[in-house]
């Protein structure tokens, strides 16, 4: 990768560290004080703070890290919702430290989440989110099988030394950027484990082009192809701040084999495509999506053509939408208190009671009330919400 798309990238995503900060960020040190100003606790399966406590992957063939998130109150004799949350395009589990944990920390300190059991596993390629490469997407490409590595390495560990809810109910799959896609890519998958996938502007058309075969266009359900070209390595497919631009092989490079095959390849990971092929029905499965309208690499189209073809097969799915929104930190904070709101009332039913660990947590006031309807809530946005049919007369 050129040196301008990878300043790009990490301005753009969650990376704003000095070289000094990032030797010294992932001390031992650093994790103690995480745990101290949160009221859960955050158990460390890596070799980021050390010593190396990771995981053997079987899919991998080597150690893998990832955290755990034990609620507030937690308690080893009660059964817990589980989160599997898959970070972003040029991150690794270390991101889940760095701008995730906090705010579900209080969010279920305040009443807004139940208590929940939340897993960060590591899917980057090359264990270093400093240098920049394509990403795993947390599938089975020729980079490594990262599907069976979320889906049985790190599944078995959690379901084997936590104590977890057995209903897919509880399960939920979720992530950001490329984590948010591969958790759509997941859940759609493996259904029968998971019931609840959330997905910040993630990638759910990896085969978008409008009707004259450009990528970067807005979407237009009366302009909309399939792209079967993946040859052009310099094809643009981000761009920031008019100049700088991330290209094909930039995000892909070495996940598929190349040639007229490729195109088949991306189809059958595509959850647009996948959502036909493996006939997903109403209410197989919860869905959340959030998005910008200004994303910089043009996932708006990516989701709102997704959205569309669930609109079609008549499909239920939550729909936040921020039309300054782009593919940022920023505009992923704005919309948490949504995928909380909508996310609370799914697993409230299957997580033990917490109400004395968070009055404990808050100084012994009591939460407020955090229950909301499952109407409500397959209705409810972001700041700028839309549900799928109020999208589709937007376009």
């Amino acid at each position: 990768m050129n040196r301008t798309a990878s300043a790009a990238i990490l301005l753009i995503l969650w990376l704003p560290l000095s070289a000094c900060q990032a030797n010294c960020l992932w001390s031992r040190y650093d994790l103690e004080r995480v745990n101290r100003r949160i009221h859960g606790q955050v158990v460390d399966h890596t070799d980021n703070h050390g010593a190396d406590r990771r995981i053997w992957s079987t899919a991998l063939h080597e150690k893998r890290g990832l955290y755990v998130y034990l609620p507030p109150g937690f308690d080893p004799q009660a059964q817990y919702p589980v989160m599997l949350w898959l970070h972003g395009f040029a991150q690794d589990e270390r991101s889940f430290l760095e701008y995730v944990v906090d705010d579900l920390d209080a969010a279920m300190v305040a009443g807004k989440l139940p208590a929940m059991i939340v897993v960060a596993p590591d899917g980057s390629l090359t264990r270093n989110p400093f240098r920049i490469s394509a990403g795993s997407f947390f599938l089975n490409t020729r980079v490594g099988a990262f599907e069976d590595f979320v889906i049985v390495d790190v599944w078995k560990f959690v379901v084997d030394n936590y104590p977890i809810r057995p209903e897919r109910e509880a399960h939920v799959l979720a992530g950001v950027s490329m984590g948010g896609g591969a958790a759509y890519n997941l859940a759609i998958k493996h259904r029968d484990r998971f019931k609840v996938v959330l997905g910040i502007f993630p990638p759910l058309n990896n085969r978008w082009l409008d009707c004259h075969c450009r990528y970067m266009s807005p979407f237009d359900p009366n302009c909309w192809s399939w792209r079967t070209d993946f040859s052009n390595p310099y094809e643009v497919v981000g761009r920031f701040y008019g100049i700088i631009t991330i290209r094909m092989k930039d995000v892909l490079d070495g996940l598929y084999t190349g040639g007229p095959e490729t195109a088949a390849q991306v189809s059958w990971d595509n959850p647009i495509e996948m959502i036909d092929r493996l006939c997903l029905q109403e209410g197989e499965l919860c869905m959340y999506v959030a998005y910008g309208g200004r994303d910089q690499f043009n996932i708006t189209a990516q989701v709102e053509s997704f959205v569309f073809r669930t609109i079609q097969r008549g499909l239920n799915m939550t729909v936040a939408y921020d039309p300054r929104g782009k593919h940022d930190f920023a505009t992923a904070q704005k919309f948490f208190p949504s995928a909380t709101e909508w996310l609370a009332p799914l697993l409230a039913p299957y997580s033990p009671s917490s109400t004395a660990a968070e009055s404990a947590a808050s100084g012994g006031r009591q939460p407020p009330d955090h229950a909301m309807s499952p109407d409500r809530a397959t209705n409810q946005g972001a700041d700028a919400p839309r549900s799928p049919r109020r999208a589709q007369q937007a376009w």
